[in-house]
C-alpha cells in the first residue's frame, strides 16, 4: 500500500461483511491444561464457525468450563493454538489480549448483572470504562442495543426488578453494546423455565441473525442446543469426541454420543425434530 493512501474500510453489515470472509473464525487445535497433575483438556480440536451457532455439549466435569476460559484466554493452555481470524492468541501478553478481547462479548450463565445499578448503568457501564464516548453517544448505544432487545421500557428499573427472561436480555444488551464478532453464552437456560428457555433459544438465534455474530454456546439443555445449534461439539473427558451439524451428531457413531443423548432424557423424537429444523 502507498503510504499516502487511507486504508479501506469495510462497508456493509456484519451480516454481510462475515459472508465475505473465511467461514471458519476461531481454530482450536490440540489445546491441553492441566491443573495439579491432573488434564482436564487433553488436546481439545475443533472449530467454530463464523456468522453460525456453535454449541459445546458434555456431560459435568467434561472440560466445558475450563475450554471457555482458555478460549478468551483468561488463562493460557500448556499447549496448543487458538487462532481468531487467523491469528494465535495463546503467546499474546496482556496488552495484545486487550485488542483481542474486543471481538469476544460473554452471557453468563446467572446473568452477572450489578445488583448495585439500574439496567441502563449496566449495560452503559463497558462504554463508560473502555472508550471515551461522550454521555450523549453512550446513551444512543446503550438505547439502541436495550430496544432491539425489546427491553428498553426497562432502563431505569432495578435489576432486582427483572423476571429470568428480561435479565437475560439486558445481559446480552450489555455484551453486544461493545460490538463484538463473537458472543459466548455459558449456560443461558440454566434454571429457567421451559418457556423462558424457549424464548432465550429465540434470543440467541435473533442476536446471531440481526448482527451476524458468531454464537458460542455452552449448554447441557439438549432440547435447547437441538433448537439452536447449527454444529455441535461434544467434549468427553477433555477431547472433542465428535463434531458435525445436528443430524451429523445424531447419526454419529460413537457410543459415547450415543449414550449422552439417551442419558439427556430428551426423546429421539424431539431432537430429531429439533435437528430437521436447523438443516
Amino acid at each position: 500500500m502507498n503510504e499516502s493512501q487511507e486504508p479501506v474500510k469495510e462497508s456493509g453489515t456484519a451480516k454481510e461483511r462475515a459472508e465475505t470472509k473465511d467461514p471458519v473464525q476461531v481454530q482450536i487445535r490440540d489445546v491441553a491444561k492441566t491443573y495439579d497433575g491432573h488434564e482436564v483438556l487433553k488436546g481439545v480440536t475443533l472449530d467454530l464457525y463464523r456468522g453460525q451457532t456453535n454449541v459445546i455439549i458434555g456431560a459435568s466435569g467434561s472440560g466445558k468450563t475450563v475450554f471457555l476460559r482458555q478460549l478468551i484466554r483468561l488463562e493460557q493452555p500448556d499447549r496448543g493454538q487458538i487462532l481468531v481470524d487467523g491469528e494465535d492468541i495463546v503467546p499474546l501478553g496482556d496488552v495484545e489480549l486487550v485488542r483481542v478481547r474486543r471481538k469476544f462479548g460473554m452471557v453468563f450463565q446467572m446473568s452477572a448483572l450489578f445488583d448495585s445499578m439500574n439496567v441502563y448503568d449496566n449495560v452503559a457501564f463497558m462504554l463508560r470504562e473502555h472508550t471515551k464516548l461522550s454521555s450523549k453517544e453512550i446513551r444512543e448505544k446503550v438505547m439502541e442495543r436495550l430496544s432491539a432487545l425489546g427491553v428498553e421500557h426497562a432502563a431505569q428499573k432495578q435489576t432486582s426488578e427483572l423476571s429470568g427472561g428480561m435479565r437475560k436480555r439486558v445481559a446480552v444488551a450489555r455484551a453486544l453494546v461493545m460490538e463484538p464478532e463473537i458472543l459466548i453464552y455459558d449456560e443461558p437456560t440454566t434454571g429457567l423455565d421451559p418457556i423462558t428457555s424457549r424464548t432465550v433459544d429465540d434470543l440467541i438465534e435473533g442476536m446471531r441473525s440481526k448482527f451476524g455474530v458468531t454464537s458460542v454456546v455452552i449448554s447441557h439443555d439438549m432440547a435447547s442446543v437441538f433448537r439452536i445449534a447449527h454444529r455441535i461439539n461434544y467434549l468427553y473427558k477433555g477431547s472433542i469426541d465428535a463434531s458435525g451439524t445436528p443430524t451429523e451428531i445424531l447419526e454419529s457413531k460413537s457410543p459415547r454420543v450415543h449414550e449422552f443423548l439417551e442419558a439427556s432424557g430428551v426423546s429421539a423424537d424431539l431432537m430429531k425434530s429439533g435437528a430437521d429444523s436447523t438443516t
